[in-house]
């Protein structure tokens, strides 16, 4: 029998191990602890000599159905799995990281992850080297002089800007660096970092794996050695799954063909539309043709998206006036929901920074984040359209 599809496997793939009682949907198992009557038993279990469970900071039967899942949707020999998005990136850096080591990375990183590169690292002697995104030329230079890990986010957060997995991926195994790219934005079903040579592939499962905003969780695949390794450290330092967001995440899984295919439809829209409005300074979407990143995107991404973000003129006071007007977007700091949900990358993305901070990345003030939600289109571009109706281009509408 041929390997279905992924939207098949979304909804099948690591949850027939877990079922019980007849049941067809994964159970939320609660459990701390796991008992044992056969103490030989639970000696092989408790040193992984046999399947089994024996406590939940360890392993726990909802939690692996979730690892089975997008370990299948990453084609990945293994994964494991965190209880948010920066656990999976702290946890999996902590693991490979220590004083004296070197790590190679790009600017326009996630926020958080900037602040583990600019704060965290520094304070633990590992030298970390940022590179302009998209400049692979100085990327591969900087991986050649030496470095232990080479780590990526494509598309990045919150400016959508994109690096060649590939290349860079080459770039990092000939300096013998472990590759490590942060795939949240353009998820499994748009693109597999590890079929472009990535050793390690990275999930905030917050956003789109889950995608009703109801669970957070994080996940980390890869080869079964390097996946253990992070495993051991993730279990000693026990930032663990709980196996309600497993459950939630597992149930959000189900749909996330449908909801992404959807969403990167809606995002494109949504990107063509923006570029007619004359308040709107710049759109930053990889699906646009005029996008720095555009050609890369399209070799190594099956669709462009659902997230975008745009700059508009009149800086804060015109985010200020235009978001609460809209009345099909959340404005709140997650992305990758079922709704629309919006917010400046100051209240966002890049809180954690400050103005000058982001203005370093190139992140205006006035940039909204837009992560486009399943709604009908037409909704959703009239909302847009009313809500930039509604400023007074006296005041805001000035270049």
């Amino acid at each position: 029998m041929k390997e279905a599809k992924i939207g098949t496997r979304a909804i099948w793939a690591g949850e027939q191990d877990q079922l019980a009682f007849g049941a067809t949907q994964v159970p939320v198992v609660h459990s701390v602890s796991f008992g044992y009557d056969d103490m030989d038993e639970w000696y092989d279990v408790a040193i992984g000599k046999k399947a089994g469970h024996i406590y939940g900071r360890n392993t726990n039967p909802t939690v692996q159905a979730f690892e089975a899942k997008i370990k299948d949707l990453e084609v990945a020999e293994a994964a494991t799995s965190f209880s948010t998005g920066m656990a999976a990136i702290s946890n999996t850096l902590g693991t490979f990281l220590v004083p004296g080591d070197r790590i190679v990375s790009i600017k326009d990183t996630y926020g958080g992850t900037n602040k583990i590169f600019t704060e965290f690292l520094p304070r633990q002697q590992i030298d970390v080297v940022l590179c302009d995104t998209g400049d692979h030329a100085t990327i591969e230079k900087e991986v050649a002089k030496g470095c232990k890990v080479l780590y990526l986010e494509t598309p990045t957060n919150p400016t959508v800007k994109i690096t060649d997995i590939k290349r860079m991926a080459h770039a990092g195994k000939e300096a013998g660096a472990l590759v490590i790219v942060d795939n949240t934005f353009a998820t499994p079903i748009n693109q597999n970092p590890l079929a472009l040579g990535a050793d390690l592939v990275i999930h905030s499962a917050t956003k789109y794996l889950g995608g009703h905003a109801d669970a957070l969780g994080g996940a980390v695949c890869g080869s079964a050695e390097l996946v253990e390794e992070i495993y051991h450290y993730r279990e000693i330092n026990g930032a663990t799954m709980d196996p309600m967001a497993a459950y939630l995440l597992l149930r959000g899984m189900k749909t996330l063909k449908l909801r992404v295919d959807k969403q990167c439809e809606n995002a494109m829209a949504i990107a063509k539309y923006l570029q007619t409005v004359d308040v709107v300074d710049s759109v930053y979407y990889p699906g646009l043709e005029d996008h720095p990143g555009n050609e890369i995107a399209a070799e190594q991404m099956k669709q462009y998206g659902g997230m975008l973000s745009f700059a508009v003129k009149g800086g804060v006071d015109t985010v200020r006036h235009l978001l609460p007007k809209l009345n099909y977007a959340n404005r709140a700091a997650n992305l990758g929901s079922v709704e629309t949900i919006v917010g400046p990358s100051r209240t966002t993305s890049h809180v954690e920074c400050t103005p000058e901070e982001r203005a370093a990345m190139g992140i205006p003030e006035g940039l909204i984040r837009y992560s486009a939600g399943i709604e009908d289109i037409e909704d959703l571009v009239e909302d847009l359209e009313q809500a930039f109706q509604s400023l007074p281009t006296s005041q805001f509408v000035t270049a």
